[in-house]
């Protein structure tokens, strides 16, 4: 320890290495999630479906509302997150079915 430095706290330096742990796993379900909707979106751009399902988004907000309840998150935070996610989606599989991907 420096004098510039306070000691950080056993259980403050225990509680960040698990937000570490669980940052780095969030990214990697990300990175799968979206190799799995780029499938989608190749399947959806050869059977010229369009890249947006509002009716399954709908479906799959309020399955993210219920999960989100159930587990103590905040489900309007929860949407905003599969929101900006679905968008991201969206965009890509948009992508896809012009030819850009």
């Amino acid at each position: 320890m420096t004098d510039d430095a306070p000691e950080v706290p056993a259980e403050l330096s225990r509680l960040r290495s698990s937000i570490d742990n669980i940052d780095a796993a969030l990214v990697h379900l990300l990175a799968e999630r979206f190799k799995c909707t780029q499938q989608v979106g190749r399947l959806k751009a050869e059977w010229h479906l369009p890249p947006a399902d509002p009716a399954r988004e709908e479906r799959q907000i309020a399955r993210l509302r219920t999960l989100a309840h159930d587990a103590g998150l905040d489900p309007v935070f929860a949407e905003k997150f599969l929101g900006f996610i679905i968008a991201e989606v969206i965009h890509h599989h948009e992508r896809i079915a012009s030819g850009d991907e």
